[in-house]
């Protein structure tokens, strides 16, 4: 049986073991997917321990995925823009290859799940931490109009829209924000806390759509505010759930579907 684990410190909350069996079971994939508590001192050796004990795969959380960025050999080029990676797998000559699939399933949920088309239209992105970093590529790639940067911090925005080669990307402060936007995407952790991020409440149009990469039981704050104005939106169960299902079809070649197992998280939040 092929083993995979999902590699992180705290690890014993993680939704992915139940997962990842949901797909294997789906797929009739002979696999086994287990909790791995990272160690902060000897992470690196624990991943080529269990490459080297006959591993196939692993996904990494918090705090190591720039680490395991620091270990791969070879890179998708979203994983090179997010500085970050969230997938491992040992290619046939033994080396490993990192991906971040974070922003492909942010994508996925917006766009299949949700039916939101990005291309064409512009998008405000709230925050400039990791979270953001990791899904900036693939928006990019869904061709929006325009992208706006928005953080407390602006050189840390414009660090991030120069480092994608696209044109479309500009960077703001918070409060500087001028107009309305088609797609608004809080990647800043400020719903864990039950905050938002000082934005004006300009940026909302009658058709904006929002999203908030976090997710809860009840409505995040961010999304109570766009409910206020008017504005329909999605939190980000299912990115977590597409995220999880790229990482899947990269290690046994086959998508899972993940309406299914959306619903089913949803009811047990």
């Amino acid at each position: 049986m092929d083993q995979y684990v999902v590699v992180g410190n705290p690890i014993a909350h993680s939704k992915s073991p139940a997962i990842h069996a949901h797909f294997a079971e789906q797929t009739r994939q002979d696999m086994q997917y287990d909790l791995l508590l990272g160690d902060l001192e000897t992470f690196e050796s624990q991943i080529q321990a269990f490459f080297a004990g006959g591993g196939k795969g692993c996904n990494v959380t918090v705090p190591f995925k720039e680490r395991a960025y620091q270990l791969c050999s070879t890179l998708s080029k979203r994983a090179q823009i997010a500085g970050a990676v969230n997938t491992l797998l040992q290619n046939q000559n033994g080396d490993i290859y990192g991906d971040n699939t974070d922003g492909v399933g942010m994508v996925r949920d917006i766009t299949v799940n949700h039916q939101q088309s990005i291309k064409n239209k512009s998008v405000l992105i709230l925050g400039a931490g990791g979270a953001v970093r990791g899904v900036l590529e693939p928006i990019v790639a869904e061709q929006p109009q325009a992208i706006v940067i928005a953080n407390r911090t602006v050189s840390k925005a414009e660090t991030l829209a120069n480092l994608v080669s696209s044109d479309v990307c500009s960077a703001s402060s918070f409060t500087d924000l001028q107009g309305s936007f088609d797609i608004i995407i809080n990647g800043t952790s400020a719903s864990l806390s039950g905050e938002l991020p000082p934005i004006p409440t300009t940026v909302v149009h009658t058709n904006t759509w929002c999203y908030d990469m976090m997710y809860a039981k009840d409505k995040t704050v961010f999304l109570q505010w766009a409910d206020s104005l008017g504005a329909k939106g999605a939190d980000g169960l299912g990115m977590l759930v597409e995220q999880a299902a790229e990482s899947f079809t990269q290690w046994r070649s086959v998508r899972p579907k993940t309406d299914g197992l959306i619903k089913v998280l949803r009811s047990k939040l």
